[in-house]
C-alpha cells in the first residue's frame, strides 16, 4: 500500500530526514516513536505533501504521491489528523465532522458524523458546541473522528496524546482500534508515549535526529533495552 524508500526532507536548506525506508500494508498499525525534534511530524507531512521538499521514492498503491498535492492524496485514501488538530472555531462538533465527507476516497462510503460520535462517546453531550469553545483534550478527540469520518485507508495520526488526560487518552485508545478493526484502517502514529503506541500498533520505527534506528514488533523491542535507553530517555 504505502511505500517509502530512502526519503529526505528538508525545510529550507535544512535537512531533517536522512532516507528514511519503511512500508505499510493493509490495515497494519506501526509506530514511529523519538524524543521531540526527531522528525516523526515531519515524516507524516512528507508522505501528505504538508510542508517541507521531499525527496526519495514515495508511493500509494504503485503510484508515485510527488506529482499529487495534499487534496489529491486525501482522496486516494490517506487521512492525516495533524498535531496541532485544526479544527475550525467557528463550526459545531457535528459541522466539523460533517466537513470530512468531502476527503471521502472515491469509491469508499464516510461514515456519519452520528456514528463517529459513537465511537468518541465523550463528544455525545459537545455535538453542538463550536470549536473554540472545546478543552485541547475535547478538540483532539474531535480531530481523529473527523481524520477517521471519511473512513481512509491509512490514517497518518501526529502525536495525538500530547498534553491529555489519561482518561481521554484511554478512550482514544478503545475508540482507534474498534474503528480500525471494524473498518480495516492502517494506521501510521507518531507519538511519545509509548503505552498508547503499544494499545494501538502492532509494530514499530524508533526514530532519531532523523533516521530509523530500530525497526520491530514490540516483543522485539523489549529484548532490546538499550535501545530505549539511548534513543529515547531524556
Amino acid at each position: 500500500m504505502l511505500e517509502v524508500k530512502q526519503l529526505r526532507a528538508l525545510y529550507g536548506d535544512s535537512l531533517v530526514l536522512h532516507g528514511i525506508d519503511l512500508k505499510i500494508a493493509p490495515s497494519e498499525r506501526v509506530a514511529v516513536i523519538g524524543r521531540n525534534g526527531a522528525g516523526k511530524s515531519t515524516l507524516l507531512k512528507s508522505i501528505m505533501g504538508g510542508g517541507p521538499a521531499a525527496h526519495g521514492v514515495l508511493q500509494w498503491n504503485g503510484a508515485d504521491l510527488h506529482r499529487l498535492k495534499g487534496f489529491e492524496r486525501t482522496r486516494l485514501g490517506l487521512s492525516l489528523v495533524p498535531e496541532d488538530r485544526r479544527i475550525f472555531p467557528h463550526l459545531t462538533v457535528v459541522e466539523n465532522l460533517e466537513i470530512a465527507r468531502h476527503a471521502t476516497a472515491k469509491g469508499k462510503t464516510p461514515a456519519s458524523p452520528e456514528a463517529m460520535i459513537r465511537f468518541f462517546p465523550m463528544l455525545e453531550t459537545l455535538k453542538a458546541r463550536f470549536g473554540n469553545q472545546l478543552s485541547g483534550g475535547q478538540q483532539q478527540l474531535l480531530a481523529v473522528a473527523r481524520g477517521l469520518l471519511p473512513m481512509p485507508k491509512l490514517l497518518l495520526l501526529d502525536e495525538p496524546t500530547e498534553g491529555l488526560a489519561p482518561i481521554i487518552v484511554e478512550q482514544m485508545a478503545k475508540s482507534i482500534n474498534a474503528i480500525c478493526d471494524e473498518h480495516r484502517v492502517a494506521l501510521l502514529l507518531s507519538e511519545q508515549n509509548l503505552w498508547f503506541a503499544r494499545q494501538c500498533t502492532h509494530a514499530l520505527h524508533v526514530l532519531d535526529t532523523g533516521r530509523i534506528v530500530f525497526s520491530g514488533t514490540w516483543d522485539e523491542f523489549d529484548a532490546y533495552p538499550e535501545v530505549r535507553n539511548r534513543h529515547l530517555a531524556v
